[in-house]
């Protein structure tokens, strides 16, 4: 019998004036939408409006995307930028690919 295979993201959001943000979940649709509504009023993501999916990355083991939000909150925001944009050089909002 084989386990149900859980999926671990690390992703950034950003405000539309480009204020980042490092997560980690195993439900991206479901924590991005809580980013979206933003109902924690005191939270930094509510008061800097960082509700836009610009980048996310999966992975197989809880273990490995720790090592690496730990590691890219330690970059310094210019090369943040250069990851996001060497993905996604429009800074479109991504989670609208999980709708369709």
């Amino acid at each position: 019998m084989v386990k149900n295979k859980k999926t671990y993201y690390i992703y950034i959001t950003a405000s539309v004036t480009r204020v980042l943000y490092i997560g980690i979940t195993n439900n991206l649709y479901r924590r991005i939408l809580q980013h979206k509504k933003s109902t924690i009023t005191k939270s930094f993501t509510h008061k800097y409006k960082v509700n836009r999916l610009v980048y996310y990355e999966e992975f197989e083991y809880i273990n490995e995307a720790i090592e690496r939000e730990k590691q890219l909150k330690k970059w310094r925001r210019e090369k943040k930028v250069n990851l996001i944009e060497s993905a996604n050089p429009g800074w479109h909002d991504l989670f609208y690919d999980f709708i369709d």
